[in-house]
């Protein structure tokens, strides 16, 4: 059946008439929902089209789904479909869970988080190696039990999905029985790094305490050992699990993504407002330190700062990547597309400038840590060699032990592969070795934008993925036959220049950023402020489908 006016295919959309499985159960709903979009600045035409479109293409692929074969998992998944009855797992929710719950759930699972993150790790404290802001992406906290962070979980998840795009692993998301397979898989997967990358800290010696002065090496108990291994490896299958009941429809969002954010907000509210001394006489903090500097009658002071304290410039930086990057969020190129059967139901389809959104920096993120980690742990085997003794070391990373000015050893890196791809977090710094504050920004643009490319095909964002999808859902671009290669081309003009600019952006945002100091660090900001953009988007879902229950299907509920 068509829409009653269908010969006039340009008529608003607010006159059409609904198709016949109509999701508003009268015309005063459709109505209400239009006007309660207007006040949300959405334009109800392109919103309710794409609703009915979604229908549509859902009903199609459900009687695909129906005469086709049934999907079978791959050799690789059916490995572990033992464990599934064993791996530990949040049920789904049998009832409809209302917003209010999971804003509740969503906070337990932020409150147990912060509170493992200052829980230290029996005999060790403090202790540890200090990775620097490498430590907020992977919301990890150094000598707790949140040593590891989201790190393991992140790795595992990541290698699965590249493994399962790149066809390595046969994997149908849309069959439940192959997803719940690929979830026990990744479950297996995490727990395993995570206890892997606890046998690595604990033999590396992590832990081991190290005179600065007298450089004699201070090692743990072996009964230490295997309670740290224990703490670290339960604290790791803790945060799985509230991953999983974030996601699983009882909190709002992921909670890796909750985690990534609380930890840069935390670290820059801490940038801003710590309140102990330091060596400049002032407070750590760059806002308290500012108003101390006011009383004492030199305010520029704490502007451009010594040590790699916080400075005004760097809370500056901060507020302006804000600003910036939710600009460059809302960058997008706007392609027509109309329904093949209803005709007068059209739309746009956005080609964002960051189209593969903050994954490239997630994906340098692992890559640097990895290498500053690996690095670490051959340097503390070697015996702790000094630069020129060893040729493997001096070209992975060689480090130095210092004392912090709380007293403990500090391992910084001072050459190899290592000191380039951390970033030099001061003026001062990049003024004084401009060499390293070049190789990070040229490290860091390179892979985003070499990480843009391989997502591309591997995450089935790229241009004949896309153009298959729009051709299977029914859609076509009016002046294009409605056939997969003409799409195909007209989405080539776009998405690979769109993804490089976007990774170049990218890149190039987080690394200049953190050589003006900036609160979090630079890569940290980007993830959060995307984090919240989509947060933003969820909580306004979570508030039109709690208002309007008709909606709720139309964003998967």
């Amino acid at each position: 059946m068509r829409p009653k006016n269908h010969k006039n295919p340009n008529k608003s959309i607010s006159t059409l008439t609904c198709p016949p499985n109509s999701i508003f159960n009268d015309d005063e709903d459709e109505e209400e929902i239009k006007l309660f979009l207007l006040t949300l600045g959405l334009d109800p035409s392109k919103f309710i089209c794409f609703f009915y479109i979604r229908n549509f293409a859902k009903s199609i692929h459900n009687t695909k789904n129906k005469k086709g074969k049934k999907h079978m998992a791959g050799r690789f998944l059916s490995l572990f479909k033992p464990l599934s009855r064993v791996m530990p797992e949040v049920a789904t929710p049998a009832r409809k869970v209302g917003f209010n719950e999971k804003l509740f759930w969503t906070a337990i699972a932020l409150i147990l988080y912060l509170v493992m993150a200052e829980v230290p790790l029996y005999g060790v404290g403090k202790g540890g190696w200090d990775l620097t802001y490498l430590r907020i992406i992977f919301a990890s906290n150094r000598g707790t039990l949140m040593e590891l962070g989201i790190g393991p979980i992140v790795t595992a998840g990541l290698i699965l999905q590249l493994l399962s795009g790149s066809g390595i692993i046969g994997c149908d998301m849309s069959d439940p029985d192959d997803r719940a397979l690929f979830t026990t898989a990744s479950k297996f997967f995490s727990i395993l790094m995570t206890g892997v990358q606890a046998g690595a800290y604990l033999i590396g010696g992590v832990y081991n305490q190290t005179d600065p002065n007298t450089g004699v090496v201070t090692l743990l108990p072996v009964g230490a050992i295997f309670i740290i291994f224990f703490e670290l490896l339960f604290a790791g299958i803790i945060v799985m699990m509230l991953d999983e009941l974030v996601q699983k429809g009882w909190g709002i969002g992921s909670g890796i993504s909750l985690f990534i954010m609380a930890g840069v907000a935390q670290q820059i509210f801490w940038e801003s407002f710590a309140p102990y001394i330091v060596g400049d006489g002032n407070t750590y903090g760059a806002i308290i330190a500012f108003l101390q500097s006011i009383a004492k009658g030199s305010p520029g002071s704490v502007f451009l700062r010594t040590g790699g304290f916080p400075s005004i410039l760097g809370l500056l930086t901060t507020l302006a990547v804000f600003i910036i990057v939710i600009y460059v969020e809302g960058v997008r190129v706007e392609l027509p597309i109309a329904h093949a059967q209803y005709r007068g139901f059209r739309g746009r389809y956005p080609i964002k400038l960051l189209y593969v959104s903050n994954l490239p920096v997630i994906f340098a993120s692992a890559l640097f840590a990895n290498i500053y980690f690996i690095s670490q742990l051959l340097w503390n085997s070697a015996g702790q060699p000094i630069p020129g003794r060893n040729f493997l070391l001096d070209i992975i990373g060689q480090y130095q032990v210092t004392a912090s000015s709380s007293g403990q050893s500090q391992i910084t890196p001072i050459g190899g592969l290592a000191y380039f791809v951390t970033a030099p977090r001061s003026i001062s710094n990049v003024v004084a070795d401009p060499l390293r504050a070049l190789g990070f920004a040229g490290i860091m643009i390179a892979f985003c934008i070499i990480f843009s490319l391989t997502w591309l095909e591997v995450g089935g964002l790229g241009p004949s993925t896309v153009a298959k999808q729009l051709v299977d859902s029914g859609m076509q671009i009016p002046g294009f036959r409605r056939s997969g290669k003409p799409i195909e081309l007209l989405l080539k003009r776009y998405i690979p220049t769109v993804t490089i600019v976007g990774g170049f952006i990218v890149g190039l945002i987080a690394a200049v950023s953190d050589f003006f100091g900036v609160f979090g660090s630079g890569m940290g900001v980007l993830l959060s402020v995307g984090i919240l953009y989509q947060y933003y988007e969820l909580l306004m879902q979570e508030r039109v489908a709690e208002m309007y229950p008709a909606l709720r299907s139309f964003f998967g509920g």
